[in-house]
């Protein structure tokens, strides 16, 4: 059983047993994740006219694959930082790793101002990326380890939909910090630095995660019996084996951890191999119709991060109630089918921003099977390390997909054709998925 499960289906409605202390610690990892969404976003929204003021004039017909070169330096950031941060989450706890996160984040974010040329900006984008990707396991694993099983599924989801807000919050702050000259990308990176006060407010609001104070206790002692010559059984030497090789030996944990990174490699690259896309492109098509292209891109995630929000948040509510698995496929399926509406077949802005909101839904709301399913897969010793594992190493690969999509739409000389082509991924997930096993209202692994 979960350490925290509480109540039943049958009390009352989903909400009525959750504790202050449940409800705080979801809002913690709400917000952190929310923070890190604002910085990803305002990469998307200002890498083009960054790359104005850092590139030499006569490399401007190469922004795309420039920005495509960034954005893929800023995912090995990501991937790097996050698995070290899920190991770290399962030694350290959950709560300290938060926290250093969110200050190293803060920090370097604010320092991607100060960037002098597109090497420096580059360089920087790495260090963010590393912050970023180390918050996610941390917030996703306390969340699903506090809040009781009958409602996990909702918890994650509405966790999740902070990376959604805060690309919304980027995209708002964009509108009018855009206009602002040139040198307006600077200030949405220092307006990142703000989130270290947040850190101050985690280190005194929420608890450690019980069932990782258990799982380290029990580590310990394991460690003290091996320490004296005691033999141990299978589980101490499960508990004294580094994470990482105890996630890739067993067979059940490398089976799950290996579908789960196809299945977060489908997601990873298909968002940041054509979804990044959607404010330039909506940008591209009103400036062919004599209309401002950075205030309609502005519109465009706005919608966009509006329909993400939506799909983040009821995804866990549907995976409690029609199950993790079919979800999955289902908001995959959608996604491929939406990729060609949004850029091949609609030309009518009004209507493509109603479309975007849509693929948004499906695209980026589908990154809720994450929190969702990844932590009932996995037992506690090693449940950030498998969750970071699967979130963020497939960015290692996802690295292809900006540069991909930035060489094509050079090559095609526009976003339609490169976009359908990359959206192919989502087969992969479509066919992964179902080897994964349905966890649907069943308590965490101990």
């Amino acid at each position: 059983m979960s350490g925290t499960s509480i109540g039943t289906a049958d009390e009352g409605p989903w909400y009525g047993t959750l504790t202050r202390t449940q409800w705080r610690t979801l809002a913690a990892a709400n917000l952190g994740w929310m923070f890190d969404g604002y910085e990803t976003f305002a990469l998307i929204l200002t890498v083009g006219v960054a790359l104005r003021q850092l590139l030499d004039a006569s490399q401007f017909p190469q922004i795309p694959a420039y920005a495509g070169t960034v954005i893929a330096i800023t995912l090995l950031g990501w991937g790097t930082g996050g698995i070290i941060g899920g190991i770290m989450a399962d030694y350290l706890g959950r709560r300290r790793t938060m926290i250093y996160a969110i200050l190293a984040y803060s920090l370097v974010t604010g320092l991607s101002a100060l960037a002098w040329d597109w090497v420096s900006f580059a360089a920087l984008r790495f260090l963010v990326g590393m912050a970023i990707g180390s918050e996610w396991s941390t917030g996703a694993s306390i969340t699903a380890e506090v809040w009781p099983d009958q409602a996990r599924g909702k918890g994650a989801g509405l966790m999740q939909c902070g990376l959604g807000i805060g690309f919304f919050l980027a995209s708002l702050v964009w509108l009018f910090v855009g206009a602002l000259g040139p040198g307006a990308w600077r200030i949405m990176y220092l307006i990142g630095v703000l989130p270290a006060l947040f850190a101050l407010w985690i280190r005194a609001g929420i608890p450690e995660s019980r069932p990782w104070q258990q799982t380290d206790a029990s580590r310990r002692r394991a460690r003290e019996r091996a320490q004296s010559g005691v033999p141990l059984g299978a589980e101490e030497r499960a508990l004294t084996r580094f994470t990482l090789s105890d996630l890739l030996t067993d067979p059940q944990h490398r089976r799950h951890a290996i579908l789960a990174f196809l299945l977060s490699l489908t997601t990873t690259l298909a968002w940041w191999g054509i979804s990044t896309w959607v404010p330039p492109f909506v940008g591209s098509v009103a400036a062919k119709a004599g209309l401002p292209a950075q205030q309609w891109a502005s519109y465009a995630g706005l919608t966009y991060n509006f329909g993400a929000v939506l799909g983040y948040a009821s995804f866990g509510f549907l995976a409690d109630r029609f199950g993790r698995k079919p979800m999955t496929m289902l908001f995959f399926a959608m996604a491929l089918v939406l990729t060609p509406v949004l850029f091949l077949w609609t030309q009518d802005l009004q209507l493509l921003l109603m479309v975007a909101a849509l693929n948004g839904y499906f695209s980026l709301g589908q990154y809720s099977w994450m929190p969702v399913w990844l932590p009932e897969l996995f037992p506690t010793r090693i449940r950030a390390t498998g969750m970071a594992l699967a979130f963020n190493a497939p960015r290692f690969i996802a690295v292809l997909g900006p540069l991909i999509a930035g060489n094509l739409i050079v090559y095609f000389g526009g976003f339609g054709y490169a976009a359908t082509i990359v959206a192919s991924i989502y087969l992969l997930g479509l066919a992964a998925a179902p080897f994964l096993p349905e966890t649907r209202g069943q308590p965490l692994p101990a």
